[in-house]
């Protein structure tokens, strides 16, 4: 790490220009980024995404793709739907209507005839949005029919799901969060270097997005990737700069001066920063393992976002401190003790009552898990999606009377047309199912095959939707798709085989700790705390989401009923390395402070009160980023912004301020020890201070 930090310094303007050269790319082809990636959760061999694509080339729609509804109320419902269904297909050709006067639709018309509903399959593109064409041309024909007195309303899943929001540049998540970071930084540094965590955050995002605009050359790149890069990288970049710069100002505190300062902190914190870069990526690097695209791109694309941070980092900022630090130390010329006090008398604390810290934490932490033992996984429930919006009013109104619930996202078979009759039949008498329908209209046939639509009596998303959906799939009438099958086929191929994924991830972080910290018992007891903090995190999101404990009172939405399918996996990877972080920040500062006297309650004292406040506002600013994240319209977003914000929480204050350092102090010197035959695995003494002169960890 010396000698990067001399070369860097020797090479100082290249260096500069060529992160300035990175950042411009970047920022330039941002937006064509962002244009070139994908939405669609590819599930390739599984039976109900086959089918859906089946489905989506010989009808030009549905499949996973979920309907547009058109919900009309008044006397005259059932003869306004027929009117409003007949005006769309003029519309917009091509699309595909359901009605109650189709064989099997009655239950679309309440039974006192005062509210009907069209359900409609318009062509579907690509992109974040299939029916962003034919879209605004059903609203114009809903309009007209208002205008005529008619009460019609467009309505549908993907609109409610999308919270009505439209939508919205990451640049507005990307600012909430930065204006966040910057007033915690402010607070931390009281000079212009709160600028320096900010600058190298905004340089590793934008190259970050222009290595993205390369990787979507070679492969396809999920849409949620822009928003990890953007906010995880806000983050991360902040942390990483954040350590270097805070041990800059304390080596000059200390009396060094000039370079010296910047080569020492790039000794210690720029191996910590090294370190922990390396970890967060072997987290993200193990979605790649899953056999999936979609996870695989958020792999591929998490990957660059610790590499881009450690990279500007272990670079560019040694160069700003160099050629600006002392300057940038304006207004606060004198440096903060290094030793904070409030955060000395938490580790003095946590040491005098070691056991009761360790019970009550595990306790708390053991409770906040328990949750997710009732995890639930899936797209979200109706009653999760309710608002005050007449969209969402009028479709909650309808199934309240009557309309099967399953009517947002149907069940679509796709059987032999011979055998459309005997099979809808069929379908009709399996428990759970509201309404089969079969549409008489050639649009619905193709290659001699049927379309039926089996709308389920429950959500799908709930225990009784799921149940009805297993009958059907075990019916063998015909080849079942529709989103609900999709979402089964999804839970069984993400986490069918996850165990490994996580044992992969599990055994190469702990050699990299292993060779990092030069011991065996702390990176197992890192691994440890990183499963019981993640847990905590779950069960708290389901305790929010799925059973609707303050989804209200935070989000002003009733709860989804369930998680989102890829939240806890894609969680899991994120959080696990962002934990690791402030895990290697603790450990080595105490490693370094055990190497130069050899006590271990002391080693305790010196890393929490060397990086508790760090810690703590580095999570808080993450945090802040992830409550950015969550005022995304998306209900899939913000489940997946309330899982990281919560982990980074439990992690920050009870796992590594009070339990991590418990548990060293009773570990005592096992937490120093290494077998030799694992030192010698890893290439590394695990005692330097036999050598002489002893010897300095990160």
């Amino acid at each position: 790490m010396t000698s990067l930090s001399h070369w860097v310094l020797r090479h100082r303007g290249l260096v500069a220009l060529v992160w300035i050269a990175i950042a411009v790319a970047g920022g330039v082809n941002a937006t064509r980024t962002v244009d070139r990636l994908t939405y669609e959760f590819a599930l390739p061999g599984q039976p109900a995404y086959e089918t859906n694509q089946l489905i989506a080339d010989r009808f030009g729609g549905g499949g996973d793709n979920d309907p547009l509804l058109l919900v009309t109320r008044g006397p005259d419902a059932q003869e306004s739907a027929a009117q409003v269904a007949e005006q769309v297909g003029r519309a917009v050709p091509g699309t595909r209507t359901v009605t109650s006067a189709d064989p099997g639709g009655k239950d679309l018309t309440v039974r006192d005839g005062t509210l009907s509903v069209v359900v409609v399959y318009p062509p579907a593109a690509s992109g974040p949005d299939p029916y962003v064409a034919a879209q605004p041309r059903i609203e114009a024909v809903a309009a007209k029919a208002r205008a005529s007195g008619d009460d019609v309303e467009l309505t549908g899943f993907t609109l409610l799901s999308e919270g009505g929001g439209g939508d919205r540049s990451i640049l507005v998540e990307v600012l909430l969060g930065g204006l966040g970071a910057l007033i915690v930084l402010v607070l931390v540094f009281g000079s212009l270097l709160a600028a320096i965590p900010l600058v190298v955050a905004a340089v590793s995002i934008l190259g970050t997005y222009l290595a993205l605009l390369g990787l979507t050359t070679v492969t396809d790149v999920i849409f949620v990737v822009q928003y990890l890069v953007a906010l995880i990288g806000l983050g991360v970049a902040i942390d990483y700069s954040l350590l270097l710069v805070t041990r800059w100002r304390e080596e000059r505190a200390g009396g060094l001066l000039g370079d010296e300062a910047v080569h020492r902190a790039m000794a210690t914190a720029g191996r910590s920063v090294l370190f922990s870069g390396v970890t967060v990526a072997v987290s993200l690097a193990a979605l790649i393992l899953v056999p999936l695209p979609f996870l695989r791109s958020i792999g591929l694309g998490g990957l660059l976002i610790p590499l881009f941070s450690v990279a500007t980092t272990l670079t560019l900022v040694p160069v700003v401190l160099s050629v600006l630090g002392p300057r940038l130390m304006w207004p606060r010329r004198n440096s903060p003790p290094a030793r904070n006090r409030f955060w000395t008398w938490v580790a003095q604390t946590v040491l005098a009552h070691r056991w009761l810290t360790i019970v009550a934490s595990t306790i708390v932490l053991l409770a906040l898990a328990a949750p997710v033992l009732g995890l639930r996984l899936g797209s979200p429930q109706l009653s999760g999606l309710e608002t005050d919006a007449k969209a969402s009013r009028v479709i909650s109104q309808a199934v309240a009377s009557g309309v099967p619930g399953g009517v947002l996202r149907p069940v679509e078979v796709l059987v032999p047309a011979d055998a459309a009759d005997a099979a809808a039949t069929e379908l009709r008498g399996t428990e759970g199912v509201g309404a089969v329908v079969s549409p008489p209209d050639d649009a619905w046939r193709a290659e001699g095959d049927q379309l039926l639509q089996v709308y389920l009596a429950s959500d799908p998303a709930s225990d009784a939707g799921g149940s009805a959906l297993d009958r059907i799939r075990s019916t063998r009438a015909g080849r079942v798709g529709g989103s609900p099958a999709q979402d089964a086929d999804f839970v069984s191929a993400v986490y069918g085989n996850v165990i490994w994924v996580i044992l992969g991830v599990v055994a190469i972080t702990f050699l990299l700790l292993a060779r990092a910290l030069r011991s065996l018992w702390l990176p197992i007891k890192a691994l440890v705390l990183n499963v019981l903090s993640i847990a905590a995190a779950y069960g708290v999101t389901v305790l929010v989401w799925q059973h609707g404990y303050g989804s209200e009172l935070l989000f002003g939405q009733s709860a989804s009923g369930v998680i989102t399918i890829w939240v806890p996996i894609a969680a899991f990877a994120f959080l696990f390395g962002l934990s690791m972080d402030y895990e290697v920040f603790i450990l080595s500062r105490m490693r370094e402070s055990y190497d130069e006297h050899g006590e271990t309650d002391r080693a305790v004292v010196d890393g929490i009160s060397h990086t508790g406040r760090l810690v703590t506002s580095a999570a808080l600013i993450l945090f802040l980023a992830f409550v950015a994240l969550s005022t995304v319209p998306s209900v899939e977003v913000k489940i997946l912004a309330t899982t990281l914000a919560l982990g980074i929480v439990i992690d920050a204050v009870i796992v590594r301020g009070l339990l991590a350092p418990a548990l060293v102090a009773v570990l005592g010197p096992l937490n120093w020890t290494m077998p030799a035959p694992l030192g010698r695995l890893l290439r590394v003494d695990p005692d330097p201070r036999r050598r002489p002169g002893g010897g300095r960890s990160l």
